[in-house]
């Protein structure tokens, strides 16, 4: 790409609408994970005895603590689908009008 079109992009006020929206979506999803991972440790800090609370009654062998974290993962594989979703179609889309608008010779 030119470094003309490169300006014009730069320019274009759907740029600047593209980074605030991944900017924000990124660190919105980026304190979720951190807030339920620290959680995660702080509860193992704090709470131990609840890692090894058995569920389904005394004659179970399946505790908490390995739910919650295998619960943890899926919710993270969750999250990371989510934003490739979101990355995959409204970014993209943005991310196409945007060159579509700086290649035909200017910003609208």
């Amino acid at each position: 790409m030119s470094s003309d079109v490169y300006q014009r992009i730069q320019r274009n006020p759907k740029f600047e609408e593209l980074v605030r929206r991944r900017s924000s979506f990124a660190w919105l999803l980026s304190i979720v994970v951190l807030g339920l991972f620290y959680g995660f440790i702080l509860l193992v800090a704090f709470n131990p005895a609840l890692m090894a609370e058995r569920l389904g009654g005394e004659a179970s062998v399946i505790t908490f603590g390995p739910v919650a974290i295998l619960s943890l993962f899926a919710l993270f594989w969750a999250l990371t689908a989510v934003y490739v979703r979101r990355a995959n179609g409204e970014f993209d889309d943005l991310t196409r009008e945007l060159i579509e608008e700086s290649t035909r010779g200017g910003s609208k």
